[in-house]
């Protein structure tokens, strides 16, 4: 299997961060093997600065996503 890289190109936002601050969940665009720029969403480990699982979409499946959010409006999550 080759080597892995990736390159955070734009943090886009922290959507929640656990009580000791070890670990966060992100929203950054991220370019995997020098490939064009993803839209990922995924936990980190700030202390060791490893990612951990997540999931990274291409701009097809943002707008996908956004559109499926948008519908929700007004649902109750709570």
């Amino acid at each position: 299997m080759g080597a892995f890289s990736y390159n955070i190109d734009q943090a886009l936002g922290i959507l929640s961060q656990s009580e000791d601050g070890k670990y966060t969940t992100e929203v950054n665009m991220i370019s995997y093997n020098d490939k064009r720029p993803k839209l990922d969403i995924r936990r980190w480990n700030k202390k060791d600065g490893k990612m951990l699982k997540g999931v990274a979409l291409s701009w097809e499946e943002t707008q996908k996503l956004v559109e499926i959010l948008q519908e929700l409006t007004g649902a109750d999550f709570r």
